[in-house]
């Protein structure tokens, strides 16, 4: 693998409610995943759709800003079955002084 671009963002995914018992994967209250594009081991495919809309959108815009939400970079959400609930923040980086993406590496010839 050779990996040339950038990212921007990292993302931080913590479980704010839920029992181990209640979730198909085990994820409970506490558990945390940390990523930038490529998804977490161990996150459920379905929140993990869900997650990665929000996440590009971030991207592309620069905030989560919706009327439900205060917080331009943190959200809350609930899984798609509903027995997980998730705090999701979205922190910059690789930024210059200025606060600008630094540019991607250069693209591997194939």
């Amino acid at each position: 693998m050779k990996k040339w671009v950038l990212e921007s963002w990292e993302f931080e995914l913590t479980a704010t409610e839920g029992k181990a018992g209640h979730c198909r994967l085990g994820i409970e209250k506490g558990d945390k995943f940390v990523f930038q594009y490529a998804c977490p081991a161990g996150i459920c495919p379905k929140v993990m759709k869900q997650v990665y809309t929000w996440c590009f959108g971030e991207e592309v815009s620069g905030d989560f800003a919706r009327s439900e939400y205060n917080e331009k970079h943190e959200m809350d959400m609930s899984c798609p079955d509903g027995p997980v609930m998730f705090h999701l923040k979205a922190y910059p980086i690789n930024r210059d002084e200025n606060g600008k993406s630094k540019p991607n590496n250069p693209r591997p010839e194939d």
